[in-house]
């Protein structure tokens, strides 16, 4: 899976191969080896090359809020475009909600015509052992619901359309 993930001004490429427990990332070109395993709901003991850290992940609209020992840090999320640009947000248009990671869907808490308000729960993504709830970016009303529960996703699937 590819992403862009953003902390205060910086954006960074990420890139991730999972297999099992381990994992190859890539940020901005620079590989890591990680091994993740979860110590707890939203809590996770990461090793990367070599290093221990304890970190709790909170699912945010954009991203995530992960909780370091010394510092709770946001971190935005956003599919990576195709051609390796950085992605550009916008704020007309249809809105398409995305899955942030590859996973499973276990709630659809919308139907396509209703209205919904920013930040209302949309759909309901059970991805490494942890359900996020991914929520509308804006105001507006659902075009379209592109999953069913049960279904698996991959990273960057289309999962809702808020227009």
């Amino acid at each position: 899976m590819r992403f862009d993930a953003t902390v205060g001004e910086r954006t960074i490429r990420v890139e991730v191969c999972r297999e099992n427990d381990h994992y190859a990332v890539t940020l901005d070109g620079t590989s890591l080896g990680v091994d993740l395993v979860e110590s707890g709901d939203h809590f996770a003991s990461l090793i990367v090359d070599g290093l221990s850290h304890e970190v709790g992940l909170e699912r945010r609209p954009d991203g995530y809020r992960v909780h370091l020992p010394a510092d709770t840090v946001a971190v935005g999320v956003a599919e990576a475009s195709r051609d390796g640009a950085r992605p550009v947000r916008r704020s007309d248009g249809p809105a398409r909600l995305t899955a942030p990671m590859p996973g499973r869907v276990v709630r659809v808490l919308v139907d396509a015509g209703r209205e919904v308000d920013a930040g209302e729960g949309l759909v309901v993504i059970e991805a490494m052992k942890m359900e996020n709830e991914l929520k509308a970016p804006r105001k507006g009303r659902v075009d379209e619901v592109a999953v069913r529960e049960g279904q698996a996703v991959d990273a960057g699937a289309l999962l809702v359309v808020v227009d």
